[in-house]
């Protein structure tokens, strides 16, 4: 049986996604934050004969994160939900799990990634900057969308500057930055931040102020902040290099990550 979860069910929520914490930290840190009765924020959760909770599905305005701690997935019935969404969606989850998605006729996923997923909770390999590193306001955010649209890696979500927005204001997310002339060039965000952990996201320098150490200077900053407040750091990565300096500041892999935009 399959149902629209509500507030009334969130400690048997939490309880089935505590076992696997950073790996549901999106779905944590939404429900933490907005709750079970939104309009950009829905949750669905499948129960077995025996009336156990044994799968969840999140949507947060246009992107789906299903879970299930076997990787048994009631893939039929949730890809009908999610094609009753109409705008172009994005999923994301465990890659063994996700990927039980692809080719189910009028399900449209668009260019699928496959990353690792890591976490950090030492801060023994953090070095210290003396680049003035700012902490990024509401005001700032068509700056960083800017910053963003210029990195060819960088999938654009039509809905970024509601969700960037979003989260600078109800504390699920901050964005730190550094400037040059006036310009931001490098920033690193923090999304669907927690009382247990915060993700890792948008890691980014403007393509004419790489090779310099400006991104790793805003990421040491704000994740010393971050894990000052008690919490697990996590992130995804495709890229080798990208893996190399997130392992050298503590990062260790913990599973793989498909996401679908």
């Amino acid at each position: 049986m399959i149902r629209k979860l509500k507030a009334s069910d969130n400690e048997r929520v939490m309880d089935f996604l505590r076992d696997e914490a950073a790996l549901n930290l999106f779905i944590i840190g939404d429900i933490e934050a907005f709750g079970y009765d939104s309009d950009f924020q829905e949750l669905w959760g499948f129960f077995g004969e025996d009336h156990d909770l044994s799968a969840v599905l999140l949507r947060f305005h246009n992107s789906f994160i299903p879970y299930a701690k076997t990787g048994t997935v009631p893939v039929k019935e949730f890809s009908k939900i999610i094609k009753s969404f109409p705008d172009k969606i994005f999923l994301s989850g465990k890659s063994d799990l996700v990927e039980k998605f692809e080719n189910i006729p009028g399900l449209e996923l668009g260019k699928k990634q496959v990353t690792y997923f890591a976490e950090c909770n030492t801060d023994e390999y953090f070095g210290h900057t003396d680049y003035e590193i700012k902490k990024a306001n509401p005001e700032d955010v068509d700056r960083i969308i800017e910053l963003r649209s210029g990195i060819e890696e960088f999938y654009p979500n039509p809905n970024a500057r509601e969700i960037i927005l979003q989260s600078l204001k109800t504390g699920t997310g901050r964005t730190y930055y550094l400037e040059q002339e006036g310009q931001m060039v490098a920033s690193t965000s923090t999304a669907a931040e927690n009382s247990m952990s915060a993700m890792i996201v948008g890691v980014c320098t403007h393509i004419d102020y790489r090779r310099k150490g400006l991104a790793t200077a805003v990421m040491q900053k704000l994740f010393k902040d971050v894990m000052n407040e008690g919490k697990i750091l996590c992130l995804f990565y495709d890229n080798p290099d990208a893996g190399r300096i997130y392992k050298r500041l503590g990062f260790v892999d913990i599973g793989m990550w498909t996401m679908y935009r």
